[in-house]
């Protein structure tokens, strides 16, 4: 190939940016429910961190000496069907297209989101929690399905200038979905006539859901297929045809020899999960394991927790929980917007490390702060409380420009075309367990550590940052089809992956 050290040409386009809209609506409902908490239920049904700043009087204490009443169940009956879904979406995206597998997570969104909405409503004891637990469970196969697809989509038809602005749109469409899910539920639990007392709330937060996944749908339906996966399934005039749609023009001969000498190499390989383990396909497999972890362990989410009680301490009553998640995800979705523009003139690594030392900053100075002061009659004075949540916000600040979008655009641009379908499955299946494990485990660390555990993260960040600098080559500018040079370029992995492709196979 020529263009190991050439980037394709190639401009942005409206109909390129109409797409990746499009595509990212998954990603919009996949921060809408699962990474938000979800559009929740009522009292008993599921509740998220939020109520244990409505309910408990001296919140943290308390929690640690008697419990709060809370559905662990939440993320695990959305997640673990998920999980099971991105594995069986590795091979109907490989066989049967990128766009069949967003198609099919939009009808499953749609699906569980329409039994949320509309069953409880209509019987009043029993039935409806089923209904529910059903709903939950079509939800997290559509999650499934569209995180395992649309990131893909995302880097196959974007130019390779471009590639790292494009996909950073899933992350954008993750945060947007964040904090339009806890606009609305503020809006219909905290303001509404009967907050907790009926399904009003419900059935508008899942109404949403369900119109955005019938937009999903039908606006995959016309969306073109990326030329990648029609070249891989034997459609090469259809690729080309679709490559020079993406691109604007018809000079895209290079590219295009690129992706078919790419698809005649995948077609040798007839057992994507196990070629997947070869030796040649070392660093990549790390990288699909490592970096969906290591940005559950940046402690996102206890800081967003922790900034509701900060708010509460500080007077905003029941509306601390609103006012600091408008505040963080504004954080996070400007921040992802500034990045987009400058992802691909810095390089991925410049981001995740430069965020990565503001966050450590971050992290160990909010520790420091807390010392010997989460607990009863420790409140922070209103001076600190107001320093610790604008720490909270550069925090978010850089986990946005960062490992929130960075994590999920290095997997879906670095594997092979033979096994970047299983490549990204494994990588949403390690997110979306390390997000449970994390969730859950939160509460009971906090409870141990109090604030170590802000540092315990500030360590986890120190860790990854490090691990940034030695081990992740820069992808930015790479044709997605030959980023196997980075490899073997880089220091340590170019002792593993073969100087020429194919000669090390296990």
């Amino acid at each position: 190939m020529t263009t190991a050290t050439k980037q394709h040409q190639g401009n942005i386009t409206v109909q390129l940016i109409i797409t990746s809209i499009i595509a990212s609506i998954g990603a919009f409902l996949f921060g809408y429910i699962g990474l938000s908490g979800g559009a929740t239920l009522n009292e008993g049904i599921a509740d998220t961190n939020e109520e244990l700043v409505y309910r408990n009087e001296h919140y943290l204490d308390q929690y640690c000496r008697d419990g709060a009443g809370s559905d662990t169940m939440y993320l695990p009956s959305v997640y673990v069907p998920g999980i099971i879904a991105t594995l069986i979406a590795s091979r109907v995206t490989r066989k049967n297209g990128r766009r069949r597998s967003m198609i099919v997570g939009g009808i499953s969104y749609f699906i569980g989101a329409t039994l949320i909405a509309i069953v409880p409503r209509l019987v009043q004891y029993g039935p409806d929690q089923l209904a529910i637990i059903i709903g939950r469970i079509f939800a997290g196969v559509g999650v499934g399905f569209g995180v395992q697809a649309i990131p893909l989509y995302l880097s196959e038809i974007a130019p390779a200038k471009y590639r790292g602005g494009l996909t950073f749109m899933f992350q954008l469409a993750i945060s947007l979905g964040m904090l339009a899910s806890n606009i609305i539920n503020y809006v219909t639990r905290v303001e509404g006539e009967h907050r907790w007392t009926d399904y009003r709330g419900i059935s508008i937060s899942f109404g949403v859901v369900a119109c955005l996944a019938l937009l999903m749908v039908v606006g995959a339906k016309f969306l073109p297929e990326t030329p990648n996966s029609l070249i891989q399934r034997g459609s090469k005039d259809e690729g080309r045809r679709s490559l020079e749609k993406l691109r604007g023009n018809e000079e895209v001969e290079e590219e295009f020899q690129d992706i078919v000498a790419a698809s005649e190499l995948a077609s040798t390989v007839k057992t994507p999960f196990r070629s997947i383990f070869w030796k040649k396909n070392r660093p990549q497999l790390v990288m699909a394991i490592l970096m969906p972890a290591f940005q559950a362990l940046t402690g996102m989410d206890s800081l967003l927790y922790y900034s509701s009680i900060l708010l509460l301490n500080m007077g905003f009553g029941e509306k601390s929980s609103f006012y600091s998640s408008v505040m963080v995800g504004g954080a996070l979705v400007l921040s992802t917007l500034l990045s987009m523009a400058v992802v691909d003139r810095l390089g991925r690594r410049v981001l995740l490390i430069s965020g990565g030392i503001v966050m450590i900053i971050c992290q160990v100075i909010i520790g420091i702060i807390l010392v010997n002061k989460l607990g009863d009659d420790q409140n922070l004075s209103k001076g600190l409380s107001i320093l610790v949540m604008v720490l909270i916000c550069v925090f978010a600040l850089a986990f946005g420009w960062s490992w929130g979008p960075i994590a999920w655009t290095i997997p879906s641009e670095i594997f092979p075309l033979e096994i970047r379908s299983i490549g990204q499955s494994i990588t949403v299946a390690v997110n979306f367990g390390m997000v449970v494990v994390v969730a859950e485990s939160f509460m009971p660390l906090l409870c141990a550590f109090k604030f170590g555990l802000f540092i315990f993260y500030g360590g986890w960040i120190i860790i990854m940052t490090i691990f940034v600098c030695l081990f992740l080559p820069e992808t930015k500018g790479v044709p997605i089809e030959d980023m196997t040079c980075v490899w073997r370029k880089h220091w340590f992995w170019k002792k593993i992956v073969p100087t020429q492709h194919g000669h090390i196979l296990s």
